[in-house]
């Protein structure tokens, strides 16, 4: 536990992307209308949940007025309110809503993080910018591989990020490179990696990912990383 707090904290304080560190600042100090009032977090946004997460769910980028505001991943943004929704319907969250680092919310067994820590502009990280990041989610994925038993990749771009962390953690890629795609599994030494549509905008406003589609993804991972299924909340009938 302690060494994923520090590993937080030192997250928090890279600077090692000039046009991230930039932009990240810079929509920190003009804002959003809507939050001109609130002082936004503004700095890398490290993972949140528990440090003997049996489940890791892995996004793309923090949104700029949603966890570069609020400091928490997929919190305060549209994407969180899909996400954490269906988390607690699936009952691996305390309550339905994210929006705001002290709103009381607790995951169980899941931890939530991105390849990417900056909020990058138009919300496209470049590749090298996936890449100088990359060494973080390498020792997360390290910290968690006692207990980690599922990952769930939302989007094609954190699919690749997350196939060569996963080998630099220890675990063995078989050949050819798995291909993302929706409700892709894949067998890795004693971990399922899943892979999901992203919670974006465009996938769930378009309806190319409804709620019943991203809860079959989180219930299957949830299962094969054997968190119980006796929450109130997990066995609960939600309209897609």
């Amino acid at each position: 536990m302690d060494a994923l707090v520090e590993l937080d904290r030192r997250i928090a304080g890279c600077r090692a992307c000039p046009r991230l560190v930039a932009w990240r600042e810079e929509v920190a100090r003009t804002k959003r209308a809507a939050f001109v009032e609130q002082t936004y977090w503004g700095r890398p946004v490290p993972g949140f949940g528990p440090p003997d997460a049996r489940l890791l769910i892995v996004g793309l980028a923090p949104a700029a007025h949603g966890g570069n505001r609020t400091g928490r991943m997929f919190t305060g943004d549209r994407s969180g309110d899909v996400l954490y929704q269906v988390l607690y319907d699936v009952g691996l969250a305390s309550q339905p809503t994210a929006v705001a680092a002290d709103d009381g919310l607790e995951l169980y067994g899941v931890r939530v993080t991105s390849p990417v820590h900056c909020a990058p502009p138009a919300n496209k990280p470049t590749p090298e910018e996936r890449d100088t990041c990359r060494p973080w989610l390498v020792q997360e994925l390290r910290l968690l591989r006692p207990t980690l038993r599922s990952v769930v990749v939302l989007g094609a771009f954190g699919w690749q990020a997350v196939l060569p962390a996963l080998a630099a953690a220890g675990w063995t890629i078989p050949p050819p490179r798995p291909a993302f795609g929706h409700g892709v599994r894949v067998p890795l030494d004693g971990l399922g990696l899943f892979g999901c549509f992203h919670v974006s905008q465009r996938n769930t406003f378009t309806g190319r990912l409804t709620p019943a589609m991203l809860r079959e993804v989180l219930r299957t991972a949830a299962q094969e990383a054997g968190l119980p299924e006796s929450s109130p909340n997990r066995c609960r009938t939600v309209d897609s």
